[in-house]
């Protein structure tokens, strides 16, 4: 396995639709039985199996991997306490309106870039349609 990962460190996650209970483990430095112990107690990780049983994570169960892990081993979190800092983040998100380019901690892809010349081509686009319907 890798060598631990610095405390607040996060790790980039490669852009993959599915890892492996052994790719999440090298991935966020956890061992593979603490992730099958923490899917019986954080209903918030529950992988999908395929159909030869092996678990199959998505970047989301990966993301939620390392922020139960911030919770216990950063920050010192009971599992009961951070299974309930998770449904309070959960239930804030929910809350909370989606502003113009927020990304959500559980995103699956990151906003994509537009490049400053594609925005003003598009700009002067807009400005010639607006000018045909006058």
């Amino acid at each position: 396995m890798a060598e631990p990962a610095i405390a607040g460190e996060t790790p980039e996650i490669p852009n993959r639709l599915f890892f492996r209970i052994g790719d999440v483990a090298e991935l966020t430095h956890v061992e593979a039985y603490v992730l099958r112990y923490w899917e019986t107690e954080f209903s918030a990780l529950r992988p999908k199996k395929g159909s030869n049983g092996q678990r199959q994570y998505r970047r989301k169960d990966v993301q939620t991997v390392l922020e139960i892990k911030r919770l216990l081993w950063d920050e010192g979190y009971t599992i009961a306490g951070a299974r309930k800092a998770l449904r309070e983040k959960a239930r804030k998100k929910k809350r909370e309106p989606k502003r113009a380019g927020q990304t959500s901690l559980f995103a699956t892809e990151p906003e994509p870039k537009v490049e400053p010349e594609a925005l003003k081509e598009i700009k002067a686009e807009l400005k010639a349609i607006l000018a045909m319907l006058k």
